[in-house]
Formats: C-alpha cells, sequence, structure tokens
C-alpha cells in the first residue's frame, strides 16, 4: 500500500473524477496532514473497515483535511477510529456536534 498513488486513493475512497480541483484539494491537505505518507497506508483500510456502519473516509469541504463520518452515530465504528487513531499515533479532531472527526496528522 506504501506505492499507492494520490489518484489511486481517491478512486478508492470514492472519487471517481480526479478533476483538478479534486487534486488541487488532495495536495492542499496533504501539505497540511503531518506525517501524511506514514498515515496514507492505514486510510484505505480505515475506510473499508467503517464502510460495514455506513461510515467512511473523504476529503473535508471546509478544511484542508481528510475526514471521518460516522453516519449513523455507531459505538462500533466511533470505537474502530479511536483504536485507529492510536494505533498509529493519528490526531483526530472531532467537530462540535457531529458524528465527524478531522486527521490533522501523526503525532509528535
Amino acid at each position: 500500500m506504501k506505492n499507492l498513488s494520490d489518484e489511486a486513493l481517491l478512486k478508492q475512497l470514492g472519487y471517481t473524477e480526479t478533476s483538478n480541483g479534486i487534486q488541487e484539494q488532495l495536495k492542499n491537505i496533504i501539505s497540511k496532514t503531518s506525517g501524511y505518507e506514514e498515515i496514507k497506508p492505514h486510510l484505505l483500510a480505515l475506510h473499508d473497515n467503517l464502510r460495514q456502519h455506513d461510515s467512511f473516509v473523504a476529503l473535508s469541504s471546509s478544511k484542508d483535511f481528510f475526514k471521518i463520518k460516522n453516519e449513523k452515530k455507531s459505538e462500533e465504528a466511533e470505537e474502530y477510529i479511536h483504536k485507529w487513531a492510536n494505533k498509529y499515533k493519528v490526531n483526530l479532531e472531532k467537530v462540535a456536534g457531529k458524528e465527524t472527526y478531522y486527521i490533522i496528522g501523526q503525532l509528535a
């Protein structure tokens, strides 16, 4: 998974059109996400495991970060998100009033 291209990552996350706008947004996210290269191989596993709970990883439209959406407010998804973040030492920021987290980057 370390050799996964950014375009392939977008496709696996469900972005069928890799337009310049999406690619530019991804470049901005990469530049702001500390430890991106270490996190990148694990994003798809997170995304795939969350799908069974109607949750997913996506590009945020309001901030230059990946976001995790727990659409159904699943406790199992919530547990998995926190276990994933702890295992890979990822800093998450919870969005107030929503079941959404921004992936800020790796903890120092």
